[in-house]
């Protein structure tokens, strides 16, 4: 059931995510947690005492632990609960878990990251048009506009764009830095490539 269950969140984390960038390792964690949480509630059953002690363990990994990966921390969830598991004799529990746990990352684990690449462009207030005619003629429509910001004197876009558009667009004889700074207006075009 947490399989179905956490597979049903996955999905809808990854069609509903709305902000700036999608990171789909955290999407994988957020699986693996609801199966590593399972894990550990079969154990601690009704123990009020395994569960305080439960409490004392799992603080490590959110406050003495620095982490990088958002997955990092699923793995360090998954050691604790395999070592309580195996603590308190629920060797069955600790098995079959870790089991279900592995083929979910044998599935899912080699996550594609599609890296994600920001597109930022700063100008001249007078230049809104033209910067949205050439990203729009450049990336035929697909750039997805995150954020625009604009003062009485400048403007600044973020779009968002993939790999694959990104490829699409560099058949083209002319890059966007190479279009956009066609005009005086434009400040600067920067584009950050985000690896998930």
């Amino acid at each position: 059931m947490a399989v179905v269950l956490s597979a049903v969140i996955y999905i809808s984390y990854r069609f509903s995510h709305s902000g700036a960038l999608y990171s789909a390792r955290f999407n994988v964690s957020l699986v693996m947690l609801a199966l590593i949480t399972t894990l550990v509630m079969n154990v601690i059953g009704n123990n009020i005492a395994l569960s305080l002690g439960m409490v004392g363990a799992l603080s490590i990994v959110r406050f003495r632990t620095a982490i990088k990966d958002p997955r990092d921390t699923a793995y360090i969830f998954w050691c604790i609960a395999v070592g309580i598991c195996c603590g308190v004799s629920e060797f069955m529990i600790a098995g079959v878990g870790s089991a279900v746990i592995f083929l979910f990352l044998l599935a899912f684990g080699m996550v594609k990251t599609n890296d994600r690449y920001l597109l930022v462009i700063r100008g001249q207030r007078k230049c809104e048009e033209y910067i949205e005619k050439i990203v729009n003629a450049q990336y035929k429509g697909k750039a997805r506009l995150r954020v625009k910001n604009t003062s009485p004197e400048t403007v600044e876009y973020i779009y968002e764009l993939s790999q694959v558009i990104i490829n699409a667009a560099n058949k083209n004889e002319e890059s966007i830095t190479d279009k956009l700074y066609k005009d005086e207006g434009i400040a600067n075009v920067n584009v950050v490539c985000q690896n998930d």
